[in-house]
């Protein structure tokens, strides 16, 4: 039995849902978001809330049971309060800043890196060392947050590059004389 699976998903006031066939559809004030099951689930809404049920005991089927579950929660929550990811920047002389839809990026390169936001995420950076990704969609925002981190992971001497907020990074010792 999946843990995650036999709870179903409460739908916040402001919310609704509709399912046709194997596809749910949320709608929220952060806009729409739809997911298609594959058939080894159904999916119902009663009682505003959404559950999922398997079709069968097979294997295949109470793996999509809590996968499926997981993926229709996260629809709701991006509808209704959306995603957020926090980078920071560490590093003398390394600085970002929005100009219109490209993220500048200074970071110690010999040339500063334009990064192109895409479409259904908002990146700011409110001060000149954090940015902060959102969207409503958790897939997309991590993969934003990720593509940014990539271009100067921190490193493990001194500690420099782009981390998430909170982040541990596993510090080093230097050579000794």
């Amino acid at each position: 039995m999946s843990r995650i699976g036999k709870r179903p998903v409460e739908l916040p006031s402001g919310v609704s849902a509709t399912v046709s066939g194997q596809t749910v559809e949320v709608k929220g004030p952060k806009g729409t978001r739809s997911f298609t099951a594959t058939d080894d689930v159904s999916i119902s809404v009663e009682d505003n809330a959404i559950s999922v049920t398997p079709r069968g005991g097979s294997k295949r089927a109470r793996q999509q049971w809590g996968m499926s579950r997981t993926m229709v929660a996260n629809l709701v929550t991006g509808v209704s309060d959306g995603f957020k990811k926090q980078l920071e920047i560490q590093g003398v002389g390394y600085r970002a800043q929005m100009q219109g839809n490209v993220l500048k990026l200074n970071l110690g390169l010999s040339h500063d890196v334009d990064f192109e936001v895409p479409e259904g995420v908002t990146v700011t950076a409110p001060k000149q060392t954090e940015i902060t990704v959102e969207g409503i969609d958790q897939q997309l925002v991590g993969q934003v947050a990720a593509n940014i981190r990539e271009w100067r992971k921190p490193e493990p001497y001194k500690g420099k590059g782009i981390r998430y907020k909170g982040e541990f990074i596993f510090r080093k010792e230097g050579k000794k004389k």
